[in-house]
């Protein structure tokens, strides 16, 4: 099921989305630029690595511990193919708009680095001796996913389904959309527990898929996801 739109309309114009998926689009375009060695230094530099975390926390050193710990948000703009970043990007413009509209710019923008980071330390809390990179805003737009079915649960979205060789659309509840999203992560994730890769089977970082939208929940209503606004739905 690919999500296409939702039915909620928005009060400002939600900069900050669109900011994100603008330099989550440049950067994708940098790392098409350099070659494989290239690239491979820059995921090793700047992506998560549980392994480079762990031996960073072990050894005590601030500036190791500091170094480590900025990947948690770096690594939240990085992607390892074409269909990683158009299905993140798709989903942060269907539903980030909504939640910015709730939380206001700046406390959407601290909230969905927040939750970025969150799940990308619920990824290393399973996987601490991975050398694997852990990138991507999957974690961060998970968080906004979890957001939104509390804010939303009965918004429509409008979604792609496949039925055979055909294609058809569904406006399906956002409880039932996204609540079925979060129960396959989390599935997924108890799952890759008994993998021999430690980012999960066919290396997707479950853990940091539902830990995001869990800490996105949790984290929601704090920032003022029900204080000022009405629900549309």
């Amino acid at each position: 099921m690919v999500p296409l739109r939702d039915d909620n309309p928005v009060s400002i114009t939600p900069i900050v989305t669109y900011a994100i998926i603008a330099i989550n689009i440049v950067v994708f375009v940098y790392e098409l630029s350099l070659s494989p060695q290239q690239l491979e230094s820059l995921f090793q530099t700047y992506a998560l690595v549980p392994q480079d975390l762990t031996v960073a926390l072990q050894s005590g050193d601030a500036g190791q511990i500091i170094a480590q710990s900025l990947t948690l948000i770096t690594s939240q703009f990085l992607h390892g193919g074409f269909l990683h970043i158009g299905g993140n990007m798709l989903f942060l413009w269907v539903f980030g708009n909504n939640i910015e509209d709730q939380l206001g710019h700046v406390r959407f923008l601290i909230f969905y680095l927040l939750c970025g980071a969150l799940a990308g330390l619920a990824q290393w809390f399973f996987s601490i001796d991975s050398p694997i990179p852990t990138l991507g805003a999957s974690g961060a737009i998970a968080g906004v996913l979890g957001a939104y079915i509390l804010r939303f649960p009965r918004a429509r979205i409008l979604t792609l389904v496949p039925l055979g060789f055909f294609l058809t659309t569904f406006r399906i509840p956002a409880i039932f959309f996204l609540g079925f999203w979060f129960f396959q992560q989390a599935l997924y994730s108890i799952a890759s527990l008994q993998a021999t890769a430690d980012m999960g089977s066919g290396g997707v970082a479950y853990w940091a898929h539902a830990g995001g939208f869990v800490f996105g929940a949790i984290l929601g209503p704090i920032f003022g996801l029900f204080s000022s606004k009405t629900p549309y739905s």
